[in-house]
This record gives C-alpha cells, structure tokens and sequence, in this order.
C-alpha cells in the first residue's frame, strides 16, 4: 500500500495533468475545422431621412439673460467761469428735475472810461466791478449723490458741480450677432421676468447698441472688427410703478415676431438663417437638388418658408456632406492621414 501512495497515484496524476494540457493546446491552437477566413462585404445601405414641407405656425420670441441696474448718475455742470457763489443742496438731498443747486458767479472788470475835464486834461475813470450769475440746475430728479465743490471754488465752463442719482432702473442683457437676424423689426419694448421679484412686467424704451471702436477711450482688444464678442446691448427701461433692486437677475423675452399658417422646415434641413436660403428637393430621378428658397421667421428649431418650394415637396431632413474619403482618382491612393497621393507626383490634403 505504501508503493501505491508513494509512487503510483502521484504518476497518475501527473498523467492526467498532462493529457489535459495536451488537449487544451490542440483546442486553442489547431481546430479540427478551420476554415479559411473570407473578407466581409458591406450590405446595408443608409437611407436620407425624408420630410415634406409643411404648414405650421411659428413664434419667433428670442429669450436673453438680463439683469437689473440702477440708471447712471446726472452731471451738473457749470455753464460759466467763475467762483461758486453759493450752494444750495447738501449730499443726499431729493430734488426734482430743474432744481437750483448752486450758484456760480464771475466778477467782470470793465473797461476804463476816458474822459477830458474843463481844463481840457484826460481823465480816466475805472467803473465798478460787475458780477455776472448762472445757477446750476438738477438734470433729472433723484438724490444728490456727490457735491464736489465748496463756496467760493473756482470752476470753469463744463465742470461738474454736482451728481443727481435717479430713482429708476433698467434691464439690460446681451445679445448676440447671429440672434439679431430672428429679429424682423427692432422691438421697442420686451418682456422681462425677475428671479425672485414681482411677475412679468413690460420695460420699455427698448434699444440695441454696439459701441463704437474707440468710444470708451482704449484701444480696442477684439482685433479691431469693431464689435464685442459677446455682441450688442439690450437695454430697457424698469416701469416706475414696479419695484426691484440692482443686481437682480431675470430673463428678457424679445418680439421677434409670429406667423399661422405657414410653410415650415425644421432648420436642420435648410441652409442659411436669414432671408435667403437652400434645401434639397427630391428630383423626378430620386436624387436632392439643391433648391434656393426664401426664408422668414426663425425660432431656433423651425425656420419659415417664404418661397422656392410649394406645400408637400419631399426635401432631405439634414443637409448633404460630402464624403471626404471619396477618391478623386483611379490613379490616387488615400493615406492613412487622410491625403491623397496621386501617380502624377500631386499630394491632395
């Protein structure tokens, strides 16, 4: 029993161990069948989405981000040479539009008289100093916010004597270039909503700017084209019946204008935005045709048909891309970076 233990069941398994291996080698790496592998052709074909012009409405609303500012402060200026008087405001006083802040007064010296006495002698007679007055006056109602100048200070024609800060406020938000273009007329007032402040409410006195380059005094850092990157201006004016506060952040929903009953594409199948534009049209053979057609309203998502194609044309849902791995030639080859080498010596990018 001991020479079984010792000798025969350890040389068994051994056996056993290698003719597993064997086996498991021959499986992985000589299969009874193999077979010879065959290239794969492709069979599937990819079909253009198709859709048909509609009728539909449109609603062309652009949606900006605004925020709430406090308008800027009034400069009263001197509209004379001279020495301030006296001033009749202090810092923090309301007053209304027109309201006489200080006076400025100018001494003027005239010019002496030259006369000739009974004897026939000259006599030269200095009249008295004359003192010429201007008032200064609020430019808008508000609060004095800042009062620079002291009795009896010197100023000068166009010197500001004091700052009014208005009581009211506007929205003002930034519009980008391309989103002008949804706007067919230019607004002039918009809706605004403020997060955590009173519900919708009309501002009005609506205007779109760009400055102009150079206009703040620096030079400009856009390369000089002239235009911000972030585009133009929206700025409208807070009714003064509705209350908020500086700093506060909503949204300002522009009129860009509404249509019912149209034709409509949704803009994934129309090139262009603005005024003119393309699509590809079904042919008679099957085949897109590039289409010129008129463009209105656009929301974004769906863009208005105005002309070029009628009510139930068949026209591709996305517009064409060229396969860029096309071969130009049956003499050119593609290389692995994407040129193309042709027999003629040419190299195409």
């Amino acid at each position: 029993m001991g020479v079984w233990r010792k000798w025969i069941f350890p040389i068994a398994r051994l056996v056993v161990f290698a003719a597993i291996a064997v086996a498991l080698v021959k499986v992985a790496f000589f299969p009874e069948n193999m077979e010879e592998t065959s290239s794969i052709d492709p069979t599937g074909t990819v079909a253009e989405s198709i859709i048909t012009v509609e009728r539909g409405s449109i609603a062309n609303d652009v949606v900006l981000d605004g925020s709430i500012v406090a308008d800027a402060a009034a400069d009263a200026k001197a509209a004379l040479d001279g020495n301030i008087l006296e001033l009749k405001v202090g810092v923090g006083a309301a007053v209304a539009k027109d309201t006489e802040l200080a006076v400025v007064r100018k001494e003027v010296i005239p010019e002496p008289v030259v006369s000739t006495d009974e004897e026939g002698n000259e006599v030269v007679t200095q009249p008295k100093t004359q003192y010429v007055t201007k008032t200064v006056t609020a430019p808008v109602a508000g609060v004095v916010s800042s009062l620079p100048m002291v009795v009896g200070q010197t100023v000068a024609i166009g010197d500001v004597v004091a700052t009014v800060a208005p009581p009211t406020f506007s929205v003002t938000g930034q519009i980008a270039p391309e989103q002008q273009y949804r706007l067919q007329e230019k607004p002039t007032e918009a809706a605004v909503e403020v997060v955590g402040g009173p519900g919708s409410f009309t501002c009005t006195n609506l205007s779109i700017s760009v400055p102009l380059e150079g206009s703040d005094g620096s030079a400009p850092d856009d390369g000089g084209d002239g235009a911000s990157a972030s585009g133009a201006t929206v700025r409208c004016a807070v009714p003064s019946d509705v209350t908020v506060f500086a700093g506060l952040t909503g949204t300002i929903t522009l009129p860009g204008g509404a249509a019912d009953d149209v034709l409509v594409l949704p803009v994934t199948a129309v090139k262009g935005n603005s005024q003119e534009g393309s699509v590809w049209v079904l042919g008679e053979d099957g085949e897109p045709v590039e289409t010129p057609v008129g463009l209105g309203l656009n929301d974004g998502s769906s863009v208005e048909i105005t002309s070029g194609v009628d009510e139930g044309a068949e026209v591709l849902e996305f517009l064409p891309v060229d396969d860029a791995t096309d071969v130009p030639a049956d003499d050119c080859i593609e290389q692995p970076d994407g040129s193309v080498f042709c027999d003629d010596g040419s190299m195409e990018g």
